[in-house]
């Protein structure tokens, strides 16, 4: 216990994260960053920046909600003075990249209706899930549900976003690798903390089970539509690329400046997918595919 402790102490998070790789960063990323003029100037590649941005903010909105809302569900004090720093960790998160959607070109008074013009219902269905077990204070299977299978998808998201950022973008690269390393705290404080409770509690493995698996639905759903909807604007920042300019970055494998969006699709839930199988198998449950229609 007393690893615990200090792995996931208040004093811990301070030295890692505002004292440590978040000092000199404004909202994320450098002060003097900004969005590249190209991809403000051009409005299909504006628009995508927009509607991909929009599911990180709704994603980490409902991050937010679950890790203040488990705060209170938590049996013991470690629990919640860790999901205390995950919260302001998350209200972070929802700062960021709604700061840039401004930067984007997104009015404050426009926010809300541009987050629900090009919100993925696929991707609020995935929070409703979550969201209903933290609204019971179910502790178990909120933190599975937030910090393994919502946070282990966000990782690997943010991974691959990083990935392709970093040569054409990177203030939006630096701002995704301060999430990177929020996420990484976070996964593994569910894998350190739930494993226990599981085995005291085997009973709710069912029931945690089929919510993994509705969760992996409407995850792998948000994937497909999210990469279709976006091939277009894919195709004009090839177009507008100087000839040779592609840096060939690799993520798992895949070349992320000619990768089509199926191999990027099926690059990311491979790598979801696994990484879910490998975490969910040590705190003691087995993944649970989901049958897509």
């Amino acid at each position: 216990m007393s690893d615990f402790l200090n792995a996931y102490s208040i004093q811990r998070w301070l030295e890692l994260c505002p004292q440590g790789y978040l000092e000199d960063t404004v909202f994320g990323h450098g002060a003097a960053e900004h969005e590249p003029d190209p991809l403000i100037e051009d409005e299909t590649l504006r628009e995508e920046a927009i509607r991909s941005t929009v599911q990180l903010v709704v994603g980490e909105r409902a991050a937010l909600a679950a890790s203040s809302g488990l705060v209170n569900a938590a049996p013991d004090y470690p629990s919640k003075r860790f999901l205390a720093t995950q919260t302001l960790d998350e209200a972070r998160h929802v700062e960021i990249f709604t700061q840039r959607l401004y930067d984007l070109g997104v009015k404050k008074d426009d926010l809300e209706s541009t987050i629900d013009h090009f919100a993925n219902p696929n991707l609020v269905k995935f929070a409703e899930v979550l969201l209903e077990k933290v609204d019971n204070k179910d502790f178990v299977a909120g933190v599975v549900g937030q910090n393994i299978v919502l946070e282990g998808m966000a990782f690997t998201v943010f991974e691959m976003m990083e990935a392709g950022n970093r040569q054409a973008n990177p203030k939006f690269a630096h701002t995704l690798s301060g999430t990177i390393a929020d996420e990484r705290r976070h996964v593994g404080f569910g894998e350190n903390r739930i494993g226990s409770l599981i085995r005291q509690y085997p009973e709710k493995k069912p029931e945690i089970e089929q919510m993994q698996k509705d969760m992996a639905y409407h995850m792998l759903n948000t994937f497909s539509s999210s990469f279709r909807q976006g091939s277009a604007a894919m195709d004009a920042a090839r177009e507008m690329a100087p000839a040779g300019d592609g840096d060939g970055t690799e993520w798992q494998g895949v070349n992320m400046a000619e990768a089509g969006p199926e191999e990027l699709q099926g690059a990311l839930e491979k790598t979801v997918i696994n990484e879910f199988k490998t975490r969910l198998a040590r705190i003691g449950l087995e993944y649970q595919a989901p049958v897509m229609s």
